[in-house]
């Protein structure tokens, strides 16, 4: 899948944030070497998905294991394939649920970053309306009504609810079909402070029902809220269908920080709303649907303050007894991620170093028997074994592959020496001893 970009701004991209340990936001399927067996699963729900299923998934592996990178790979993948997309991190303020409104601001957060193909850095949600809208318009066109009748101006109001027939017998359905009733009527009006007010309430803005009743020039019976905001979204997912999309993805990065939560019951009111959401789209009771949640074997696997200190959460997650290394079940919810083997981490090194002489214009110094040495180097320093990782190698490759073309006086192995004789980097205190660090509700 590795290649070269066609243009510079995807390669800085990609130099820069390796070089700095983190996961390109654009041009990451240039650098997509390995986990092939898990990309094809994932590749396979992309297709429940789009006939109406839905999926979840935790992606589990070690800090710069490659969770974050398959989660943005497959971000690109579903953009490409005709997929809505959002993202966010898990953060002591962006959870599932909680007493100041955490939940609510998550939904907020993934509205923020709703993308398409052709709006991939976020803020599509206007756009996937009015998208929808058109598609509407264009319907009532082929029904033989001329743009500029008066029935024109009628119909489309009409036809919301019926359009959104099926939408309304989903949970807080005919609410979101009034809504966008309300966003027709502005658009139709050209009334754009109805529009706005609409996509208030959709993004889960308003305070209060007044102020909602207010904007919306009408009743409003519920707000988008905590206890409500999953609803909207498979709302969402059903309606990005009807806008001409395949279906909705949500990437939840970060999910250690659901295991730092100080207050047990806090904690494990989280836990159960993630068991509630595992078991809709598991059971069949969410449709055009995939969640996707990046996690670390100690927030998952942790029985005092992990996942599996839930014991539902524990039952639905853990492995078959049958599973073993080498023999991994990938149709299940949980997806562990391997260490990349020597052969797929050379590639890896190859391709970096091939972007760089392109991106840079410049002669290699390092060719694959230099990168054989710098695998080599990189394998025997202390405690390599155990926490050498392909975001610690690539940072560091980068690293050399820059001081070389700015030093000419240097000579590979000179560079290389001082990085052999440097031990691993051990993860951050807050990813080990304070994996569990308080944090403050």
């Amino acid at each position: 899948m590795s290649s070269i970009p066609k243009r510079r701004k995807v390669s800085q991209a990609i130099l820069q944030s390796l070089g700095t340990g983190l996961v390109p936001r654009k041009g990451v399927e240039h650098i997509a070497i390995g986990r092939q067996a898990e990309m094809t699963e994932l590749q396979n729900d992309l297709g429940v998905i789009a006939d109406g299923g839905a999926t979840f998934r935790l992606i589990v592996g070690r800090y710069g294991a490659g969770k974050s990178f398959m989660l943005q790979l497959l971000r690109t993948q579903a953009l490409n394939q005709r997929f809505v997309v959002a993202d966010a991190d898990f953060s002591p303020q962006h959870r599932l649920t909680g007493s100041k409104g955490e939940g609510l601001a998550l939904y907020r957060e993934l509205l923020g970053n709703l993308s398409t193909k052709t709006r991939p850095d976020g803020n599509a949600f206007g756009a996937l309306i009015e998208k929808w809208l058109s598609n509407l318009q264009s319907r009532l066109a082929r029904e033989g009504i001329a743009p500029d009748s008066d029935e024109f101006d009628r119909k489309p109001n009409g036809l919301v609810h019926q359009v959104l027939g099926e939408v309304e017998a989903m949970t807080h359905g005919y609410d979101f079909a009034d809504v966008l009733n309300a966003y027709t009527r502005g658009h139709r009006q050209g009334d754009d402070e109805l529009k706005a007010a609409a996509l208030r309430w959709l993004r889960g803005e308003y305070h209060s029902k007044t102020e909602a009743r207010l904007g919306l020039r009408g009743t409003v019976r519920v707000m988008i809220d905590d206890a409500t905001w999953y609803d909207n979204l498979k709302l969402i997912a059903y309606f990005a269908r009807q806008a001409g999309y395949r279906g909705l993805l949500i990437f939840l990065d970060e999910a250690v920080n659901l295991s730092k939560i100080s207050n047990r019951q806090a904690r494990e009111n989280n836990y159960l709303r993630l068991l509630a959401m595992m078991n809709d789209t598991l059971q069949g009771n969410a449709e055009y649907l995939g969640i996707y949640i990046g996690a670390t074997p100690e927030a998952m696997d942790d029985r005092r303050r992990g996942f599996y200190s839930n014991e539902a959460l524990e039952t639905r997650l853990r492995e078959s007894r049958f599973s073993a290394p080498g023999l991994r079940d990938l149709m299940g919810p949980v997806l562990r991620l391997e260490m990349l083997s020597e052969v797929e981490l050379r590639q890896l090194l190859q391709t970096v170093r091939d972007i760089h002489v392109w991106h840079h214009r410049h002669e290699s110094r390092v060719d694959d028997g230099a990168i054989q040495q710098f695998l080599a180097a990189m394998q025997g320093r202390i405690g390599a074994d155990s926490l050498l990782t392909p975001r610690e190698v690539l940072r560091d490759f980068v690293t050399l592959l820059n001081l070389l073309r700015q030093n000419p006086q240097q000579s590979f192995d000179d560079l290389l020496g001082k990085v052999a004789s440097t031990p691993s980097e051990p993860p951050k205190a807050e990813a080990v001893d304070s994996l569990y660090a308080d944090f403050s509700i």
